[in-house]
């Protein structure tokens, strides 16, 4: 085995072609892995050369009288960002170059931006959206940088929207908390009118059903009062006749009366002339000396003007008993009445005086013959009698002429007055009774309506009853909770500094337990691990396995010593790759040291495998360690995690041992944690002495098989 191993290593030095042979299988395996690290270092601070088109198509809004233009203010915000690099045209132009491939995305903010997005004060608002055009053929990272950009433009509006909503929220929160602050004593009584709506309630209830007992009893009497309107028609118009009568029959009691008045008049003056005239003659036959011969004559005379005194008294008796029968009629005054009465009493008291004194004459004549001495008393008496008679006449003639002519005159005037106030009324009564049927009519279904809101209320009451118990039971829950003055203060805050916390109310503080420079840093552990793989499929590939002079050395020998010179310079390949990562490409490792020995350690396990694969199979091997190679790259996880690879490459991800070497590599370069290390270095030892145990007893086994396939495949002059 050290025959074999030394002699190789002679070669090498020995043979400037296979030294320079030996260089390149050396060097190329590092140049696969730093092209793609440099490749990858931080392509995400580069997204500034990727061109995306904007086409800005917002006409604006008006909001509470205030113009807004949201994709105006976008379009300003981009024109700072770096981000991408970002191209502000039509949309014709953008699509035709979105289209051909000069623009990877295109993002297109519609006519209705701002318009939809002031549609949040309405009760129904809607989402405003943005479009995005993406042409997703021509990378497949690029559509996904560009889509994140797109987000970002989303999230910045979204933000930015939110923290202005929020802020004029928080700013009318705060004037409603001094607001409530202000109308506290309003709300207490408030509070106590919830409290005595509940106690009131069932005197309430009670009213409502009195209420309802009443709309009845009211409806009642509106069917009454309708029923008796064609009556009150009817009164009113027998009220008309019988007015317009009543004043055609006081004109003519007052014609009659005109006509009387001078009669009466008449009369009373004759009476008064008379009494005169009596009074008079009484006098003279005071004074003169009486024959009592002479009685008879003396008493016809007194007899004769006394009945044609009391003649003319009855006269003016019956005109006022006629004018009196006239004024019942008419339904005169009870004043008027009382005057007529008065005259014909007055009257009726001087005819009976005028009897008087006719009789006293006639006891005159009587006594003539035999009382000679009571003559003169007699004639004293009927003197006096005759002149109180005559001042009496005197007196009813002026109270007839300064009271009793004018108050029956002023009485049938007033009662003309009256019944021409009544006809007035009436005929406003009779011009209203129409208007009053119609209100009638309009009562009658108002109270319709109002019973049946009543009984609606009243339907209504138990669901209220429950509802206001139920709110008096929260406020008194809520009184024991919360103190309303912990509200006000919640409610009274910094308008701005809410509007700040919502536009990032959470703020990712991001703690790096192993810290990874950049990108290209990150993809080191893989690109490392590929590139020392891939060197030992260069080796297997250019050099050979077995030895031309066989003779002399066992299979195991040849086996064995060959491996030794794989080994070797797959050190050197990983000795060049992990040192030039460090200080050729300047990745920033945690554990050089570390970073280099466990490259070592990947290296001799993938070396074991893949010369043991070709060293026992031969070509055979070598499409094995190409396959195996395939499904390492995608089932490792050095690209993705594992948890989002397909079930495939999740179930064969631990048989690979790519998976081990690459978390082994990652140890080093973000920070160790031994317990993993242990974890790696156990499996990564397990996949190699596998590969020993394969070459030290299948390698003689299947030596002759492997040889006699090999010369078969040479002769078909396709393979070497």
């Amino acid at each position: 085995m050290w025959s074999i191993f030394t002699k190789d290593i002679k070669n090498i030095f020995t043979n400037w072609v296979a030294a320079i042979l030996i260089g390149g299988l050396t060097l190329l395996p590092s140049l696969y892995a730093w092209f793609n690290i440099e490749a990858s270092w931080d392509p995400y601070s580069q997204t500034d050369q990727l061109p995306v088109g904007i086409v800005n198509e917002d006409a604006g809004a008006t909001v509470r009288d205030k113009e807004i233009h949201i994709g105006d203010e976008l379009v300003k915000e981009l024109k700072k960002n770096d981000d991408m690099d970002w191209q502000f045209v039509d949309r014709e132009e953008a699509m035709d170059k979105v289209e051909y491939g000069d623009y990877f995305a295109v993002i297109v903010i519609p006519e209705n931006f701002s318009k939809k997005l002031g549609s949040v004060i309405k009760d129904h608002p809607e989402k405003a959206k943005v479009e995005y055009y993406v042409n997703e053929k021509i990378n497949a990272i690029a559509p996904k940088i560009t889509e994140s950009g797109a987000g970002g433009i989303v999230d910045k509006i979204t933000s930015n929207f939110i923290s202005t909503v929020n802020g004029t929220i928080f700013d009318k929160f705060n004037e409603l908390g001094l607001e409530i602050e202000k109308d506290l004593p309003d709300i207490k009584r408030f509070e106590e009118y919830v409290f005595q709506m509940e106690e009131k309630l069932p005197e309430i209830h009670n009213l409502l059903n009195e209420s309802l007992s009443d709309a009845q009893s009211a409806q009642k009497m509106i069917d009454d009062a309708q029923a008796l309107i064609p009556e009150a028609n009817r009164v009113t118009g027998d009220g008309l006749q019988t007015i317009d009568e009543t004043t055609e029959f006081l004109k003519k009691a007052e014609n009659r009366l005109n006509e009387i008045a001078p009669q009466v008049q008449k009369n009373l003056e004759q009476v008064q002339s008379m009494a005169t005239k009596v009074n008079n003659f009484i006098r003279t036959v005071q004074s003169s000396d009486i024959n009592l011969n002479q009685g008879n004559q003396i008493s016809d005379q007194i007899n004769e003007q006394i009945a044609s005194s009391v003649k003319n008294i009855e006269a003016a008796e019956a005109a006022l008993k006629q004018l009196q029968e006239q004024n019942n009629a008419e339904q005169g005054s009870n004043q008027n009445q009382e005057q007529i009465q008065q005259a014909l009493e007055q009257l009726a008291l001087l005819k009976k005086e005028l009897q008087t004194i006719q009789e006293s004459s006639e006891k005159i004549n009587t006594f003539l013959s035999d009382k000679q001495q009571e003559v003169d008393g007699l004639i004293a008496q009927l003197q006096e009698k005759s002149a109180a008679t005559a001042n009496e006449i005197d007196a009813f003639i002026k109270e007839y002429n300064e009271n009793i002519e004018p108050t029956v005159r002023q009485e049938v005037a007033n009662a003309k007055k009256t019944l021409s106030d009544a006809r007035e009324i009436l005929i406003k009564i009779q011009s209203t009774l129409p208007e009053v049927e119609k209100i009638l009519a309009n009562t009658e279904g108002n109270l319709g309506e109002g019973e049946e809101t009543l009984k609606y209320i009243i339907g209504e009451f138990p669901y209220v009853n429950d509802k206001i118990n139920q709110l008096a039971d929260r406020i008194r829950e809520i009184q024991g909770e919360t103190d309303i003055n912990e509200i006000i203060e919640l409610l009274q805050n910094d308008p701005e500094a809410e509007k700040g916390f919502f536009e990032e109310p959470v703020q990712l503080n991001k703690n790096s337990l192993f810290p990874i420079a950049n990108y290209g840093t990150a993809m080191t552990p893989f690109y490392t691990v590929l590139a020392i793989w891939v060197g030992g499929l260069l080796l297997i590939s250019l050099l050979a396995t077995g030895i031309h002079h066989s003779e002399g050395f066992t299979e195991k020998q040849i086996y064995f010593g060959k491996l030794f010179t794989f080994i070797s310079i797959g050190f050197v390949q990983t000795l060049v790759v992990t040192s030039g990562d460090i200080f050729i490409m300047g990745v920033d490792i945690a554990e050089p040291v570390w970073f280099i020995l466990f490259g070592l350690v990947s290296s001799l396990v993938f070396i074991l495998v893949v010369y043991t694969l070709v060293s026992v199979f031969g070509d055979v091997g070598k499409a094995m360690a190409i396959v195996l190679l395939v499904l390492q790259i995608a089932g490792a996880g050095g690209t993705y995690p594992v948890a989002l690879l397909p079930e495939f490459f999740q179930t064969i991800h631990p048989f690979l041992p790519f998976s081990y070497a690459i978390d082994l590599m990652r140890e080093a370069v973000g920070g160790i944690v031994w317990e993993r290390v242990y974890k790696d270095l156990m499996f990564l030892t397990l996949f190699g002495f596998i590969a020993l145990l394969m070459g030290t007893f299948l390698k003689g086994p299947l030596s002759k098989k492997t040889k006699a396939l090999m010369k078969k495949s040479k002769e078909s002059g396709l393979f070497h």
